[in-house]
Protein backbone atom coordinates (compact mmCIF):
# COMPACT_ATOMS: atom_id res chain seq x y z
CA UNK A 1 0.00 0.00 0.00
CA UNK A 2 1.33 3.63 -0.36
CA UNK A 3 1.06 5.28 3.46
CA UNK A 4 0.96 8.67 3.77
CA UNK A 5 1.98 10.39 7.33
CA UNK A 6 1.41 13.99 7.61
CA UNK A 7 3.48 15.93 9.95
CA UNK A 8 3.71 19.19 11.81
CA UNK A 9 7.69 19.91 10.44
CA UNK A 10 9.93 17.11 9.66
CA UNK A 11 12.75 19.18 10.08
CA UNK A 12 12.86 20.33 13.60
CA UNK A 13 13.87 17.82 16.83
CA UNK A 14 12.75 16.12 19.79
CA UNK A 15 11.22 12.89 20.84
CA UNK A 16 7.87 12.48 19.14
CA UNK A 17 9.45 13.25 15.56
CA UNK A 18 11.94 11.27 16.09
CA UNK A 19 9.63 8.44 16.71
CA UNK A 20 7.26 9.18 14.07
CA UNK A 21 9.96 8.95 12.08
CA UNK A 22 11.20 5.76 13.52
CA UNK A 23 7.61 4.52 12.58
CA UNK A 24 7.64 5.10 9.14
CA UNK A 25 11.09 4.08 8.29
CA UNK A 26 9.39 0.57 9.70
CA UNK A 27 6.60 0.55 7.81
CA UNK A 28 8.60 1.09 4.62
CA UNK A 29 9.67 -2.73 5.13
CA UNK A 30 6.24 -3.23 3.98
CA UNK A 31 5.05 -0.39 2.02
CA UNK A 32 5.46 2.84 0.02
CA UNK A 33 5.89 5.50 2.40
CA UNK A 34 6.21 9.10 2.07
CA UNK A 35 6.23 11.69 4.72
CA UNK A 36 4.41 15.05 4.36
CA UNK A 37 5.81 18.12 6.16
CA UNK A 38 3.31 20.99 6.70
CA UNK A 39 6.07 23.29 7.40
CA UNK A 40 9.84 23.63 6.22
CA UNK A 41 11.98 25.61 8.08
CA UNK A 42 15.31 24.99 7.09
CA UNK A 43 17.44 23.10 3.98
CA UNK A 44 17.84 19.70 5.41
CA UNK A 45 16.24 18.02 8.03
CA UNK A 46 18.09 17.60 11.45
CA UNK A 47 16.53 13.87 12.85
CA UNK A 48 17.37 11.29 10.28
CA UNK A 49 15.11 9.82 7.71
CA UNK A 50 15.59 6.78 6.10
CA UNK A 51 16.08 6.86 2.31
CA UNK A 52 13.36 5.05 1.43
CA UNK A 53 11.23 7.73 2.49
CA UNK A 54 10.07 10.44 0.15
CA UNK A 55 9.77 14.05 2.28
CA UNK A 56 7.39 16.54 0.94
CA UNK A 57 6.98 19.62 2.44
CA UNK A 58 4.12 22.17 1.65
CA UNK A 59 4.86 25.76 2.84
CA UNK A 60 8.46 26.80 2.97
CA UNK A 61 9.15 29.30 6.04
CA UNK A 62 12.61 30.00 5.05
CA UNK A 63 13.99 33.91 5.50
CA UNK A 64 13.62 34.88 1.19
CA UNK A 65 11.21 32.38 0.26
CA UNK A 66 8.73 31.84 -2.52
CA UNK A 67 5.43 30.97 0.26
CA UNK A 68 7.33 33.70 2.27
CA UNK A 69 5.93 36.55 0.06
CA UNK A 70 3.00 34.69 -0.85
CA UNK A 71 -0.16 36.91 0.31
CA UNK A 72 -2.36 34.28 2.08
CA UNK A 73 1.24 33.53 4.05
CA UNK A 74 0.14 36.49 6.23
CA UNK A 75 -3.45 35.67 7.13
CA UNK A 76 -4.54 32.99 9.90
CA UNK A 77 -5.58 29.73 9.38
CA UNK A 78 -9.18 29.04 9.26
CA UNK A 79 -9.28 25.35 8.95
CA UNK A 80 -6.66 24.51 11.56
CA UNK A 81 -8.38 24.49 14.92
CA UNK A 82 -7.67 27.54 16.75
CA UNK A 83 -7.85 25.65 20.41
CA UNK A 84 -4.17 23.40 18.98
CA UNK A 85 -1.49 25.51 20.39
CA UNK A 86 0.37 25.50 17.75
CA UNK A 87 -2.39 27.55 15.88
CA UNK A 88 -0.38 30.47 15.76
CA UNK A 89 2.86 28.65 13.57
CA UNK A 90 -0.35 28.17 10.73
CA UNK A 91 -1.78 30.22 7.94
CA UNK A 92 -4.16 30.45 5.31
CA UNK A 93 -2.01 29.24 2.80
CA UNK A 94 -0.85 26.20 4.95
CA UNK A 95 -4.88 25.39 4.88
CA UNK A 96 -4.88 25.43 1.04
CA UNK A 97 -1.73 23.86 0.81
CA UNK A 98 -3.06 20.75 2.89
CA UNK A 99 -6.04 21.08 1.20
CA UNK A 100 -5.26 20.61 -2.06
CA UNK A 101 -2.66 17.45 -1.08
CA UNK A 102 -5.21 15.93 0.59
CA UNK A 103 -8.04 15.62 -2.48
CA UNK A 104 -5.74 15.27 -4.67
CA UNK A 105 -3.09 12.29 -2.66
CA UNK A 106 -3.71 8.68 -4.24
CA UNK A 107 -2.18 7.60 -0.55
CA UNK A 108 -4.40 3.89 0.43
CA UNK A 109 -3.49 5.23 3.94
CA UNK A 110 -3.43 8.69 5.51
CA UNK A 111 -2.20 9.26 9.01
CA UNK A 112 -2.07 11.97 11.02
CA UNK A 113 0.29 13.33 13.91
CA UNK A 114 -1.54 15.81 15.70
CA UNK A 115 -5.30 17.09 16.61
CA UNK A 116 -4.76 20.26 14.05
CA UNK A 117 -3.26 18.08 11.08
CA UNK A 118 -6.44 15.56 11.78
CA UNK A 119 -8.44 17.82 11.73
CA UNK A 120 -7.23 18.38 7.86
CA UNK A 121 -7.47 15.06 7.14
CA UNK A 122 -10.86 14.75 8.24
CA UNK A 123 -12.03 17.41 6.35
CA UNK A 124 -9.80 16.95 3.20
CA UNK A 125 -8.58 13.11 2.94
CA UNK A 126 -10.30 11.16 0.47
CA UNK A 127 -12.78 8.97 1.51
CA UNK A 128 -11.54 5.63 -0.43
CA UNK A 129 -8.19 5.62 1.61
CA UNK A 130 -8.07 5.03 5.29
CA UNK A 131 -8.10 7.85 7.55
CA UNK A 132 -6.02 7.50 10.85
CA UNK A 133 -5.82 10.07 13.48
CA UNK A 134 -2.79 9.82 15.69
CA UNK A 135 -2.55 11.69 19.09
CA UNK A 136 0.89 12.14 20.48
CA UNK A 137 1.32 12.06 24.13
CA UNK A 138 0.55 15.37 25.42
CA UNK A 139 -1.43 17.25 28.20
CA UNK A 140 -2.43 20.68 26.98
CA UNK A 141 -3.66 23.30 28.82
CA UNK A 142 -6.73 23.44 26.22
CA UNK A 143 -7.26 19.83 26.44
CA UNK A 144 -10.89 20.17 27.07
CA UNK A 145 -11.75 23.03 24.60
CA UNK A 146 -9.57 21.18 21.25
CA UNK A 147 -11.33 17.76 22.24
CA UNK A 148 -14.73 19.46 22.05
CA UNK A 149 -13.33 21.03 18.52
CA UNK A 150 -11.83 17.81 16.85
CA UNK A 151 -15.13 16.21 17.64
CA UNK A 152 -17.31 16.52 15.03
CA UNK A 153 -14.13 16.27 12.63
CA UNK A 154 -12.96 13.14 14.28
CA UNK A 155 -16.19 11.10 13.53
CA UNK A 156 -15.56 11.73 10.23
CA UNK A 157 -12.11 9.30 10.50
CA UNK A 158 -11.52 5.80 10.33
CA UNK A 159 -9.56 5.26 13.46
CA UNK A 160 -8.18 7.26 16.62
CA UNK A 161 -4.91 6.01 18.49
CA UNK A 162 -3.71 7.73 21.48
CA UNK A 163 -3.09 7.00 25.03
CA UNK A 164 -5.05 4.73 27.28
CA UNK A 165 -6.35 8.24 29.08
CA UNK A 166 -7.18 9.77 25.90
CA UNK A 167 -9.03 6.56 24.39
CA UNK A 168 -10.88 5.99 27.30
CA UNK A 169 -11.91 9.88 27.22
CA UNK A 170 -13.23 9.21 23.46
CA UNK A 171 -14.92 6.05 23.78
CA UNK A 172 -17.20 7.09 27.66
CA UNK A 173 -17.21 11.36 26.77
CA UNK A 174 -17.03 12.06 23.14
CA UNK A 175 -18.10 8.59 21.71
CA UNK A 176 -17.19 8.35 17.82
CA UNK A 177 -19.83 5.55 16.14
CA UNK A 178 -18.05 4.09 13.58
CA UNK A 179 -14.29 4.80 14.22
CA UNK A 180 -11.60 2.63 15.83
CA UNK A 181 -10.34 4.15 18.98
CA UNK A 182 -7.40 2.19 20.39
CA UNK A 183 -4.85 3.01 22.78
CA UNK A 184 -0.50 2.46 21.93
CA UNK A 185 2.04 3.89 23.83
CA UNK A 186 4.24 6.22 21.75
CA UNK A 187 6.67 4.88 19.09
CA UNK A 188 10.22 3.99 21.01
CA UNK A 189 12.84 4.48 18.60
CA UNK A 190 16.02 3.05 18.79
CA UNK A 191 18.95 5.39 20.69
CA UNK A 192 21.68 6.51 18.83
CA UNK A 193 24.17 5.14 21.57
CA UNK A 194 23.54 1.66 22.87
CA UNK A 195 22.75 1.00 26.81
CA UNK A 196 25.87 1.90 28.92
CA UNK A 197 27.32 4.20 26.65
CA UNK A 198 29.12 7.18 29.27
CA UNK A 199 26.99 10.01 29.61
CA UNK A 200 27.08 13.56 27.98
CA UNK A 201 29.65 15.68 29.57
CA UNK A 202 30.66 13.20 32.64
CA UNK A 203 33.79 13.59 34.19
CA UNK A 204 34.91 10.41 35.66
CA UNK A 205 36.01 11.82 39.50
CA UNK A 206 33.18 14.85 39.38
CA UNK A 207 30.46 14.58 36.81
CA UNK A 208 29.99 11.03 37.82
CA UNK A 209 30.04 11.62 41.33
CA UNK A 210 32.15 8.71 42.85
CA UNK A 211 31.85 8.34 46.21
CA UNK A 212 33.92 5.84 48.45
CA UNK A 213 33.09 2.05 48.72
CA UNK A 214 32.38 2.57 52.35
CA UNK A 215 29.53 5.10 51.93
CA UNK A 216 26.77 4.01 52.73
CA UNK A 217 23.99 2.20 50.31
CA UNK A 218 26.97 2.21 48.12
CA UNK A 219 29.18 -0.73 48.82
CA UNK A 220 30.33 -2.49 45.75
CA UNK A 221 28.70 -0.07 43.53
CA UNK A 222 30.96 1.02 40.84
CA UNK A 223 28.83 2.62 38.65
CA UNK A 224 28.37 6.24 37.99
CA UNK A 225 25.82 8.27 41.14
CA UNK A 226 24.14 10.52 38.31
CA UNK A 227 20.57 11.54 38.82
CA UNK A 228 19.66 12.87 35.29
CA UNK A 229 16.62 15.08 34.28
CA UNK A 230 15.42 16.98 30.91
CA UNK A 231 13.05 19.47 29.56
CA UNK A 232 12.27 22.99 28.72
CA UNK A 233 13.11 25.22 32.27
CA UNK A 234 9.61 25.93 32.95
CA UNK A 235 6.98 26.03 35.64
CA UNK A 236 5.28 23.03 34.79
CA UNK A 237 8.06 21.16 34.69
CA UNK A 238 8.32 20.97 38.17
CA UNK A 239 12.77 21.46 38.43
CA UNK A 240 12.58 22.97 41.79
CA UNK A 241 10.58 20.32 42.90
CA UNK A 242 13.41 17.87 41.30
CA UNK A 243 16.09 19.95 43.13
CA UNK A 244 14.35 20.12 46.53
CA UNK A 245 13.63 16.29 46.26
CA UNK A 246 17.71 15.81 45.23
CA UNK A 247 18.74 18.04 48.65
CA UNK A 248 17.60 15.00 50.41
CA UNK A 249 19.60 12.79 48.29
CA UNK A 250 22.58 14.74 49.37
CA UNK A 251 22.05 14.67 53.07
CA UNK A 252 22.44 11.00 53.29
CA UNK A 253 24.80 10.60 49.79
CA UNK A 254 26.84 13.62 49.29
CA UNK A 255 28.75 11.31 46.27
CA UNK A 256 25.45 11.71 44.16
CA UNK A 257 24.59 14.11 41.05
CA UNK A 258 22.21 15.73 39.89
CA UNK A 259 22.09 17.08 36.38
CA UNK A 260 19.72 19.03 34.63
CA UNK A 261 19.36 20.06 30.81
CA UNK A 262 17.48 21.98 29.17
CA UNK A 263 16.54 25.87 28.68
CA UNK A 264 14.05 28.19 29.67
CA UNK A 265 12.54 30.76 31.74
CA UNK A 266 13.23 29.28 34.71
CA UNK A 267 16.86 28.82 34.52
CA UNK A 268 17.87 32.26 36.85
CA UNK A 269 15.45 30.86 39.40
CA UNK A 270 16.39 27.25 39.53
CA UNK A 271 20.23 28.86 39.66
CA UNK A 272 19.14 30.41 43.00
CA UNK A 273 17.77 27.34 44.45
CA UNK A 274 20.48 25.25 44.07
CA UNK A 275 22.56 28.13 45.16
CA UNK A 276 20.47 28.51 48.34
CA UNK A 277 19.96 24.78 49.46
CA UNK A 278 23.91 24.54 49.24
CA UNK A 279 24.09 22.26 46.21
CA UNK A 280 26.43 24.47 43.77
CA UNK A 281 28.79 21.56 43.65
CA UNK A 282 26.49 18.82 43.43
CA UNK A 283 23.58 20.02 41.17
CA UNK A 284 24.24 21.12 37.99
CA UNK A 285 22.06 23.28 34.91
CA UNK A 286 23.97 21.45 31.58
CA UNK A 287 22.49 23.62 29.01
CA UNK A 288 20.30 22.33 26.38
CA UNK A 289 19.05 19.01 25.35
CA UNK A 290 20.44 16.77 22.71
CA UNK A 291 18.47 15.90 20.22
CA UNK A 292 18.44 12.70 20.46
CA UNK A 293 18.40 12.16 24.31
CA UNK A 294 22.22 11.19 24.64
CA UNK A 295 22.35 13.04 27.63
CA UNK A 296 20.54 9.71 29.71
CA UNK A 297 23.23 7.51 28.12
CA UNK A 298 25.51 6.54 31.22
CA UNK A 299 23.00 7.74 34.02
CA UNK A 300 22.02 5.74 36.71
CA UNK A 301 18.48 7.53 37.51
CA UNK A 302 16.43 9.48 35.22
CA UNK A 303 13.79 11.72 37.00
CA UNK A 304 10.98 14.02 36.35
CA UNK A 305 8.81 15.90 38.75
CA UNK A 306 6.71 18.02 35.33
CA UNK A 307 3.21 18.01 35.45
CA UNK A 308 3.25 18.42 31.75
CA UNK A 309 3.81 16.33 28.71
CA UNK A 310 7.62 16.60 28.15
CA UNK A 311 8.44 14.23 31.00
CA UNK A 312 7.39 11.70 28.56
CA UNK A 313 9.61 11.82 25.96
CA UNK A 314 12.72 12.46 28.10
CA UNK A 315 11.95 9.31 30.70
CA UNK A 316 11.23 7.52 27.10
CA UNK A 317 14.76 8.18 26.09
CA UNK A 318 16.27 7.69 28.97
CA UNK A 319 14.39 3.80 29.11
CA UNK A 320 15.89 3.07 25.85
CA UNK A 321 19.16 3.31 27.56
CA UNK A 322 18.52 1.07 29.98
CA UNK A 323 18.01 3.86 32.84
CA UNK A 324 15.45 2.83 35.57
CA UNK A 325 13.11 6.25 35.75
CA UNK A 326 11.52 7.92 38.70
CA UNK A 327 8.35 9.83 37.50
CA UNK A 328 5.10 11.27 37.96
CA UNK A 329 2.24 8.98 37.75
CA UNK A 330 0.14 11.03 35.52
CA UNK A 331 -0.69 10.30 31.91
CA UNK A 332 0.78 10.77 29.57
CA UNK A 333 4.20 10.08 29.58
CA UNK A 334 6.12 6.93 30.22
CA UNK A 335 3.36 5.83 32.90
CA UNK A 336 1.71 3.27 29.76
CA UNK A 337 4.91 1.63 29.46
CA UNK A 338 5.96 1.44 33.14
CA UNK A 339 2.70 -0.04 33.99
CA UNK A 340 3.30 -2.13 31.16
CA UNK A 341 6.34 -4.00 32.04
CA UNK A 342 7.84 -2.15 34.91
CA UNK A 343 11.51 -0.37 34.86
CA UNK A 344 11.07 2.61 36.76
CA UNK A 345 8.87 4.46 40.09
CA UNK A 346 5.93 6.41 39.53
CA UNK A 347 4.89 9.11 42.30
CA UNK A 348 1.91 11.14 43.05
CA UNK A 349 2.46 14.88 41.13
CA UNK A 350 3.40 17.60 43.43
CA UNK A 351 4.58 15.32 46.39
CA UNK A 352 8.04 16.34 47.04
CA UNK A 353 8.22 13.66 49.72
CA UNK A 354 7.35 10.92 47.54
CA UNK A 355 9.70 11.96 44.90
CA UNK A 356 12.42 11.81 47.88
CA UNK A 357 11.43 8.84 48.86
CA UNK A 358 11.39 6.52 45.36
CA UNK A 359 15.24 8.45 44.78
CA UNK A 360 16.82 7.43 48.06
CA UNK A 361 15.29 3.81 47.50
CA UNK A 362 16.92 3.47 43.98
CA UNK A 363 20.24 5.37 45.46
CA UNK A 364 20.65 3.05 47.77
CA UNK A 365 19.45 -0.16 46.22
CA UNK A 366 21.87 -0.66 42.90
CA UNK A 367 20.60 -4.35 42.57
CA UNK A 368 17.02 -2.39 42.17
CA UNK A 369 18.29 0.29 39.98
CA UNK A 370 20.03 -2.90 37.55
CA UNK A 371 16.70 -5.11 37.47
CA UNK A 372 14.42 -1.62 36.81
CA UNK A 373 17.11 -0.32 34.28
CA UNK A 374 16.94 -3.92 31.80
CA UNK A 375 12.94 -3.96 32.70
CA UNK A 376 13.39 -0.57 31.19
CA UNK A 377 15.30 -1.86 28.26
CA UNK A 378 13.24 -4.21 27.58
CA UNK A 379 10.06 -2.48 27.68
CA UNK A 380 10.83 0.31 25.14
CA UNK A 381 12.00 -2.31 23.04
CA UNK A 382 8.55 -4.07 22.89
CA UNK A 383 7.30 -0.98 21.80
CA UNK A 384 10.08 -0.50 19.42
CA UNK A 385 9.54 1.13 15.46
CA UNK A 386 9.01 -3.20 14.31
CA UNK A 387 6.58 -3.99 17.26
CA UNK A 388 4.62 -0.88 16.84
CA UNK A 389 4.55 -0.81 12.99
CA UNK A 390 3.23 -4.82 12.80
CA UNK A 391 0.14 -3.04 15.08
CA UNK A 392 -0.49 -0.62 12.60
CA UNK A 393 -0.57 -3.50 10.27
CA UNK A 394 -3.10 -5.24 11.75
CA UNK A 395 -5.14 -2.12 12.21
CA UNK A 396 -5.62 -1.37 8.57
CA UNK A 397 -6.72 -5.00 7.56
CA UNK A 398 -9.06 -4.67 10.43
CA UNK A 399 -10.09 -1.41 8.93
CA UNK A 400 -10.57 -2.51 5.84
CA UNK A 401 -12.53 -5.64 6.51
CA UNK A 402 -14.94 -3.62 8.78
CA UNK A 403 -15.34 -0.44 6.25
CA UNK A 404 -18.78 -1.00 5.41
CA UNK A 405 -20.45 -2.11 9.20
CA UNK A 406 -18.65 1.01 10.72
CA UNK A 407 -20.11 3.13 7.85
CA UNK A 408 -23.43 1.61 8.81
CA UNK A 409 -22.51 2.43 12.78
CA UNK A 410 -21.63 6.22 12.35
CA UNK A 411 -24.77 6.24 10.01
CA UNK A 412 -26.66 5.51 12.88
CA UNK A 413 -24.60 7.66 15.98
CA UNK A 414 -24.73 10.54 13.56
CA UNK A 415 -29.01 9.88 13.48
CA UNK A 416 -28.65 9.55 17.22
CA UNK A 417 -26.79 12.68 17.70
CA UNK A 418 -29.00 14.68 16.07
CA UNK A 419 -31.92 13.35 18.10
CA UNK A 420 -29.81 14.70 21.40
CA UNK A 421 -29.38 17.88 19.96
CA UNK A 422 -31.07 20.84 18.94
CA UNK A 423 -31.15 22.42 15.32
CA UNK A 424 -27.72 24.27 16.39
CA UNK A 425 -25.69 21.39 17.44
CA UNK A 426 -26.50 22.14 21.15
CA UNK A 427 -26.91 19.58 23.94
CA UNK A 428 -31.26 19.79 24.67
CA UNK A 429 -31.74 19.95 28.39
Amino acid sequence: MKITLLLHNAYAVGAPLRATLALAAALADRHDVEVVSMLRHREVPRCPVDPRLRLVPLVDTRVGSDDMAHPLFGEPALDFPTADRRHHQYSRLVDLRAAEFLRGTDADVLIGTRPGINAYLARFGPRRALRIAQEAPRRDAHEDLLRAELADSYRALDALVTTAEAAAHWRTRRPLPGVRVLAVPAVVPPPADPPGTPATGTRPDTAAGSAPASAPGTAADTAPRIIVAAGRLAPDERFDLLVEAFSAVCAKHPGWRLRIHGEGPERARLRSLIDGLGLADRAELAGPRSPDGAEFAGASIAASASDAEASGPALVEAMLRGVPVVGTGRPPGPTELLQGGGGGVLVPCDDGRALAGALLDLVEDPERRRALGAAALESARRHGPGPTAARYQVLFEELRTTRRARAVRRALGGIGLRLRTGPRGNERA
